[in-house]
């Protein structure tokens, strides 16, 4: 499920997630959410080396190079963000759950 929050951004922030919105073919916002699961991801792996991700961020660098709009289907892209959001989900919980 997805939630409204408002989040200011500054300019160039702004500037290169539009860049790679349009890069990808995805929206702003999609863009935005890969961006927060991709550091989820990569903070709880350098912070946790006991957390072991089926996904690391040097494979998931390796798919978004093969995946823009020129080579893959919509179907591959969809699978690629898939499996990132699975992965930053069990790694924030994976996160609160230690520190709790």
């Amino acid at each position: 499920m997805l939630k409204r929050n408002q989040i200011l951004l500054s300019d160039w922030l702004t500037d290169y997630y539009k860049h790679l919105a349009d890069v990808y073919d995805l929206s702003f916002s999609e863009m935005i959410r890969i961006g927060l699961c991709l550091s989820v991801i990569t903070g709880v792996t350098k912070l946790y080396p006991d957390y072991k991700s089926n996904l690391t961020i040097e494979e998931i660098i390796e798919l978004i190079k093969k995946t823009d709009k020129n080579t893959c289907g919509e179907e591959e892209s969809h699978k690629l963000i898939s499996k990132i959001y699975f992965e930053a989900r069990k790694a924030a919980e994976f996160r609160m759950n230690k520190e709790k």
